[in-house]
């Protein structure tokens, strides 16, 4: 695909300060195509609930007029804050009532995307939606997009939020989309269930950012922190991460230094590991700089909770782990056990955690860091829009017979 039009409606605004596969999928596209990234508009829940908050007050600005709502981002990318005020809904225990609401809400949404999209100049283009996303229900119909994609890379109906009306809505948008694309084969699984146009597009990695061959500077914030080292980068969440595994590596190893590196949910503010001596929280960090982070630890790790929650996803870090040659322990699952059997150690349970770490900090050898990363460079985000556009590319072929025919 070549200088097209895409909108993107997403999961994370774009100024969120964390990498996510929406954004870097992103980049990707606005090589070659112009795209339109559509931030979460406001609902009156998160204003109450966040008024205080840097990012609502953002988003307010550009509610009341203060800020401007559409602005260029990269070369080729707009971001777009809708200028919208929605109800909060997912409270509501009526289907009838919330289909309601939310019709209301999705024709708010799609007004302010339509007008950014004429001040654009975009005449047609593609609808991608990033997962679940209530208003998104309605958009297919009220923009009547070239395509639609529904872009699934997380089991998200299994996190409690969503599990009151999750269920029927995501199974609304699988079915009505043009084509599914996933990032694992347990979604693409769970997908086909829906909608039998489904494609694994894989996962992509930010590889520019993670350069093994360079010489990063050793963070500040790392100076007391000595051999052995561990390392996790990504947002410290009790949904997805194993937090009694991480107790009991630190209690148990307690010459180890376990480093976290991310934002924290307060599960994970109000936990025992803040009290240990040789656990660091380091905070969040711009993604530019994860890969210092990374360079100057020893081995680096993903403590992934096995549950409904997690159990499709493809974690995006396992590649920024190895592009930068480094031994990773992870958690076993069926998208780590397809993919990375040869290049992971993978562990259940805490003593083969334990066991595997061990192993992990004696590693070396310059063949075992160059096949690490070698296969880092095979998950790019450039193939995986690749695959996307093939897919898209035979979904609208396979549609011209039947346009033919009417």
């Amino acid at each position: 695909m070549k200088n097209q039009n895409i909108i993107m409606l997403c999961q994370q605004n774009w100024d969120i300060g964390i990498a996510t596969s929406a954004k870097n999928l992103a980049l990707e596209f606005a090589k070659t195509n112009r795209v339109l990234y559509v931030n979460m508009p406001l609902d009156v829940n998160t204003v109450v609930s966040g008024f205080k908050e840097p990012e609502v007050q953002k988003r307010l600005s550009v509610l009341f007029g203060r800020a401007e709502g559409l602005v260029q981002a990269e070369p080729n990318l707009w971001v777009l804050t809708p200028k919208v005020l929605g109800a909060s809904i997912n409270w509501l225990t009526s289907r009838k009532a919330f289909q309601a609401l939310n019709r209301w809400n999705s024709t708010l949404l799609a007004t302010s995307i339509a007008q950014a999209a004429r001040s654009l100049g975009y005449e047609s283009y593609y609808l991608l939606q990033d997962g679940i996303i209530f208003q998104g229900l309605e958009l297919k119909r009220l923009l009547s997009p070239r395509l639609s994609i529904y872009y699934l890379r997380d089991f998200t109906i299994a996190v409690p939020y969503f599990q009151r009306h999750g269920p029927w809505v995501e199974a609304q948008l699988l079915n009505q989309a043009d084509v599914v694309v996933v990032n694992s084969a347990y979604l693409g699984d769970y997908a086909r269930q829906h909608n039998p146009n489904t494609v694994d597009i894989g996962q992509g990695c930010a590889l520019d950012m993670y350069r093994a061959e360079l010489e990063y500077e050793k963070p500040a914030d790392l100076a007391h922190v000595t051999q052995p080292s561990l390392v996790y980068t990504g947002y410290l969440t009790a949904i997805r991460l194993d937090m009694d595994l991480l107790l009991a590596i630190a209690k148990q190893r307690p010459h180890w230094h376990l480093v976290l590196v991310g934002p924290e949910d307060e599960v994970f503010r109000r936990s025992e590991l803040h009290d240990l001596p040789n656990v660091f929280f380091l905070g969040n960090k711009a993604p530019t700089q994860l890969a210092a982070y990374l360079q100057h630890t020893d081995v680096c790790i993903n403590p992934q909770l096995v549950n409904e929650a997690t159990i499709g996803n493809y974690p995006l870090k396992i590649d920024e782990y190895l592009a930068m040659g480094k031994p990773v322990v992870a958690t076993a699952t069926r998208t780590m056990e397809c993919l990375f059997p040869n290049h992971v150690y993978l562990a259940t349970g805490t003593a083969e955690w334990l066991q595997h770490l061990d192993t992990a900090i004696a590693a070396s050898g310059r063949e075992c860091i160059e096949a690490r990363i070698a296969l880092a460079h095979c998950h790019s985000w450039e193939a995986s829009a690749g695959r996307l556009y093939a897919a898209v590319a035979r979904t609208e072929a396979r549609a011209q017979p039947a346009l033919a025919g009417q």
